[in-house]
């Protein structure tokens, strides 16, 4: 069965509302907020005031955990400073790992890995809006919605976990796929956590080959495109890849090469295995509703 993901030309905060609104899919109880705070010196990622209208129909708590590697972000103290530099205390925020244990998530049916490490503050949210930047990775080769379910809700331990395919010391070294494929395993997690009470939003805006946790990125190098929702995470992504791949842009073919390169599409391939969504959709245009 085909998922739906609506698609929007427009690239305004009042349209994440306007998707928000078209999918009829009403986040209940306490919802947390998953986005990208944006490392310190990077110029692309999406700030506060783009996000701003979502965040205030939703009502909810925006939601991060600390790095595993070196950087503005590895701590509780240097995160919480990046999140009032960017702007972003002007929401409640919750870094959820900022004091453990953490939270251990089985994965009864993972390929790679048995278990996710998570933020453990993520016990006391209800439901979840993942707000995710498309762009590419330098080493998932893309970066969304999937990428936000595992690496982005694993916390500072967990994402090592997650990149060294369970053996931390790895972090940097470990089997490429098998890394895609643990990351598959984990989103898997977090949707079993919160039973499907999940909104994906993807936003195909200054799209670089590099992620939002660089902090010396390039500068974007294809042209915008749009912004998706769904329900459905493999979905959207897979959407997002499509979109880039029927691009003219003159800058499409750097962003695929860093795609292909590391072999991003495996991520998706690896999600569809665990069945908690599918690659194929139904893409909706409403930019001119």
């Amino acid at each position: 069965m085909k998922s739906v993901v609506y698609f929007s030309k427009n690239l305004t905060g009042d349209e994440l509302v306007k998707l928000y609104n078209k999918l009829g899919v009403q986040l209940g109880g306490k919802v947390a907020i998953k986005l990208h705070s944006g490392e310190p010196g990077n110029q692309n990622f999406l700030g506060p005031d783009f996000f701003r209208p979502i965040i205030d129909k939703v009502g909810g708590t925006v939601v991060e955990c600390n790095t595993a590697y070196d950087g503005g972000r590895d701590t509780t103290e240097k995160h919480l400073e990046t999140f009032k530099k960017h702007g972003w205390d002007v929401f409640d925020l919750d870094l959820m790992d900022a004091a453990g244990p953490d939270l251990v998530l089985d994965i009864s049916n993972g390929k790679v890995i048995k278990k996710n490490y998570v933020g453990k503050n993520i016990v006391n949210y209800d439901s979840m809006l993942v707000l995710s930047h498309f762009k590419g990775h330098p080493m998932g080769g893309y970066g969304g919605a999937l990428k936000q379910l595992s690496i982005g809700v694993a916390s500072s331990y967990g994402k090592a976990y997650i990149h060294g395919c369970g053996d931390p010391k790895d972090i940097w070294t470990a089997d490429h796929d098998r890394f895609l494929e643990s990351m598959a395993d984990a989103a898997g997690s977090v949707i079993e956590f919160f039973k499907g009470k999940i909104v994906y939003i993807n936003v195909m805006k200054n799209m670089s080959v590099d992620c939002d946790c660089c902090a010396v990125a390039e500068d974007p190098c294809i042209s915008d495109i749009g912004v998706l929702i769904s329900t459905d995470p493999i979905a959207i992504d897979q959407a997002c890849i499509d979109l880039v791949y029927k691009s003219n842009d003159k800058g499409r073919d750097h962003l695929l090469e860093r795609i292909e390169s590391r072999n991003g599409v495996h991520t998706i391939e690896a999600a569809a295995e665990h069945g908690y969504g599918s690659r194929e959709y139904t893409l909706v245009d409403i930019t001119n509703e």
